[in-house]
């Protein structure tokens, strides 16, 4: 049984606009995905895609005027929809963590490090102060933060984009959940930096048994970090398989077109780029939403997509995908 599933989910943004008609943003459009145990999972695709929107629907940390309209998250084999307050605010922040993209308007600037790394554990389980502090020491030294018990008495804004960045994979670690999900962990880093932080965050959730979901632009992270990756285009899931799979046989065009403009592949195939621009939420076309970007398309195109399956869980949604169907 996987850890986490997400099956048909919908999420719709409903406003009025000047003239006070109603307007619907289709935002999420049927992701459906699964994360089993110990899996690490890359959800990619370009800006507006709905990576992080799909994060937070799934932790239920939508507000006005989003709103799930279809769909259900199943968390260790319970419904998360369906659960009352105080279940939820047990199992977000202690089951099913998340660390944020940008850690200096995360963090909390009127507190201590020491003393959120506390309050944390505090207000999701019985601890006592002592052992909550304890635990707060040796998770920032776990997270190669140097002398640990100076951190712990930093604000905020004493640290750099690197430490904050750990500061915030140690809360999102510290109450030991079985589901960790990263939406872009690394923004505004360098890239070595990067690449320490990332194998930071990969250990523990490996050594510790954990899950990942881990949300990025990136695909050098993905093809390094990850199990297995979903491609996200318009709201819906493309494309997903295990990671190897994907990059050696892309079999959906919207992700041909994403991994031939990564700079590895235009150093070595010249400039790329995905054409086009992204399609009007507010009227999405019928079928397949990349049509209208896609050298594949044909007529048959505006009509229902269907699912292509392949080896090891390869799936592709697309009229023309690559390589013969299983």
């Amino acid at each position: 049984m996987s850890l986490l599933s997400v099956e048909n989910l919908h999420v719709h943004f409903v406003s009025r606009g000047l003239d006070n008609e109603v307007r619907t943003a289709k935002a999420l459009n049927g992701v459906s995905f699964q994360v089993g145990e110990g899996e690490v999972l890359g959800l990619v695709g370009e800006t507006g895609a709905g990576k992080s929107l799909t994060a937070l629907a799934l932790l239920g940390l939508l507000r006005p005027p989003a709103q799930v309209v279809q769909g259900r998250v199943l968390f260790e084999g319970k419904e998360l929809g369906v659960i009352d307050r105080g279940q939820a605010d047990a199992v977000r922040g202690k089951r099913i963590t998340l660390i944020p993209q940008s850690p200096k308007t995360s963090l909390d600037p009127l507190a201590r490090i020491g003393d959120q790394l506390v309050r944390m554990q505090r207000e999701h389980g019985e601890t006592s102060k002592a052992r909550a502090t304890e635990r707060a020491l040796k998770m920032l030294a776990q997270v190669q933060i140097p002398d640990p018990e100076s951190r712990m008495q930093a604000w905020p804004h004493e640290l750099s984009g690197g430490m904050a960045q750990r500061m915030l994979i140690a809360a999102g670690l510290i109450n030991s959940p079985r589901l960790v999900i990263a939406d872009e962990p690394t923004t505004g880093l360098d890239l070595t930096v990067q690449a320490e932080v990332l194998d930071t965050l990969r250990r523990l959730v490996k050594a510790n048994g954990m899950s990942a979901i881990i949300i990025t632009h990136d695909l050098g992270i993905v093809a390094h970090y990850c199990d297995r990756m979903a491609v996200m285009f318009a709201g819906a899931i493309v494309e997903e398989g295990p990671v190897r799979e994907v990059f050696r046989e892309q079999r959906h065009p919207y992700t041909g077109s994403l991994i031939a403009s990564t700079p590895k592949q235009i150093a070595r195939q010249g400039f790329a780029q995905v054409g086009g621009t992204p399609p009007d939420l507010y009227a999405l076309p019928q079928g397949c939403t990349y049509r209208d970007r896609c050298t594949k398309a044909q007529a048959v195109c505006s009509t229902p997509v269907p699912t292509a399956t392949f080896a090891s869980g390869h799936r592709a949604f697309c009229h023309f995908p690559s390589g013969p169907v299983a």
